[in-house]
């Protein structure tokens, strides 16, 4: 299944520049980068390779947008959670709900997790400087979140703490053999008690 880098709800249809980027992180994510043409992506969502243009200039502009409308998404969600939790003084279901939604993320967008760990580096420098700037943001949240409720650890250990648990919940599109529903309730218990189980 082709997997929108856009959160859009069920029912409504891709625009024709979604249905590339769907298209492109589902090559992106089987044959890697280098190894899709202009015509493939094209082929896809039926229509020319160089009618693609009249979309997006090039591979890379395809590329650097996946990749920062993704960490866009999570930026602003991750904030949002945060916000609203922090308006409560509710550190603990801030932290609970933002594993959630990272779960979510990965098992929803299995390909963008995949083009996300394997092309950075594929990245024109502009766009990797920007999709660079965004995740730091997104880790900020998280160091924070976990700063709160492990009460007395660092801010360095609070970060390895968020990009563990990241490498744990992202692994998904590698490890997925039960249904998504167990799988999501499997992940956040896992995540949430390596989290929680540093203040032992």
């Amino acid at each position: 299944m082709i997997v929108s880098s856009q959160p859009v709800s069920p029912a409504a249809p891709l625009s024709r520049r979604d249905q590339i980027l769907a298209a492109a992180a589902e090559l992106f994510a089987r044959h890697g980068f280098h190894g899709v043409g202009i015509d493939d992506i094209g082929a896809a969502v039926g229509i020319s390779g160089p009618a693609l243009y009249r979309h997006f200039r090039s591979k890379d502009a395809m590329l650097g947008e996946m990749l920062t409308s993704i960490s866009e998404m999570l930026l602003d969600g991750g904030q949002a959670i945060a916000q609203r939790h922090g308006e409560l003084s509710d550190a603990g279901g801030l932290l609970g709900e933002l594993v959630g939604f990272q779960v979510d993320f990965a098992l929803d967008n299995p390909a963008l997790i995949t083009v996300q760990e394997r092309n950075l580096g594929n990245l024109t420098d502009p766009d990797r400087r920007r999709v660079r700037g965004l995740q730091r943001r997104y880790v900020e949240v998280w160091v924070q979140a976990i700063q709160d409720v492990v009460r007395g650890i660092d801010e360095p250990s609070a970060r390895a703490a968020a990009h563990a648990v990241f490498g744990l919940i992202n692994s998904t599109p590698h490890s997925r053999h039960i249904d998504r529903a167990e799988m999501a309730a499997l992940l956040r218990r896992m995540a949430v008690a390596a989290l929680l189980g540093q203040r032992e």
